[in-house]
């Protein structure tokens, strides 16, 4: 999934500063005007600091306040309309079946994290070996559309293609280099959600590519969407259909690229994730 069409291809805040205006000299009518004491002055400089101080704790807990509420704090709940891709906390399944985590809960939530645990299913090294890629189908499809969605992945994920990349026909990379094949959820939102059926969004980056010292294609990065039907079937969510489309993309940092050596090390140390909504 993650190969995409890649080879189709404060201001500070202070007391402001006080005029004073001077007036011309009068002629003196009575006796003079004694200077002002010291000590006045220090107490209205004092009097200021008070209020400057008051007026922060106000600020702060207003915006304690504020954040609380963004937070689910205040008196709806945080609701998932507010906040959709803000984390519940809930553990997503306790089960898996090969490999893939399945027993997700018949509602919105159940619904997104399927959708991202299956994007990360069908983003896998997996999709390039037949037999793999079969399992991983079987396993997230409803029974109707199982045929129809192997045989899509399966002119998708082609033997040309695997050529064209620099793999073999089982999907395994030359020797002496790793292949680097990951879809990575970054958020999801659900459109449409029945009993029966949804519809689910997930965002996504990807890592792709071959590291070696003689890859054609080096990993390199993707962004891309993953659009989900979805169907409630013996228990669970299951695939109907999925769509990808480009994007959204992010101004890309200026992080210095690694190795072949060093991504081919991370992409073997670093282990995926089940992903929850």
């Amino acid at each position: 999934m993650s190969y995409g069409d890649d080879y189709d291809d404060t201001r500070a805040r202070g007391v402001p500063a006080q005029t004073r205006t001077r007036l011309p000299d009068q002629p003196e009518t009575g006796t003079r005007r004694s200077g002002s004491s010291p000590f006045r002055s220090i107490g209205a400089i004092v009097c200021v600091v008070v209020l400057l101080l008051a007026a922060i704790v106000f600020a702060s807990q207003n915006r304690e306040s504020s954040d609380d509420d963004a937070r689910g704090g205040g008196g709806n709940g945080g609701t998932d309309q507010s906040r959709p891709t803000a984390p519940s906390g809930e553990q997503p399944v306790d089960g898996s079946f090969n490999g893939i985590p399945t027993g997700f809960s018949q509602d919105a939530q159940g619904a997104q994290s399927a959708a991202a645990n299956y994007a990360v299913a069908l983003g896998g090294t997996e999709m390039f070996n037949a037999d793999q890629r079969r399992t991983v189908v079987e396993t997230v499809s409803t029974a109707a559309d199982r045929d129809d969605l192997l045989a899509s992945y399966d002119r998708a994920y082609s033997p040309d293609l695997n050529e064209r990349i620099g793999l073999d026909a089982d999907g395994a990379a030359p020797a002496g280099s790793t292949f680097v094949n990951r879809t990575l959820p970054v958020g999801a939102t659900a459109t449409e959600v029945t009993d029966t059926t949804a519809e689910v969004s997930v965002w996504c980056a990807g890592l792709f590519g071959i590291a070696g010292t003689d890859s054609r294609t080096p990993v390199r990065t993707s962004w891309f969407t993953l659009h989900f039907t979805l169907a409630w079937e013996e228990g669970d969510w299951k695939v109907v259909r999925t769509e990808q489309t480009e994007g959204p993309t992010p101004v890309g940092g200026d992080d210095v690229v690694s190795g072949a050596e060093e991504i081919a090390e991370a992409a073997e140390s670093y282990g995926g994730f089940t992903y929850a909504r």
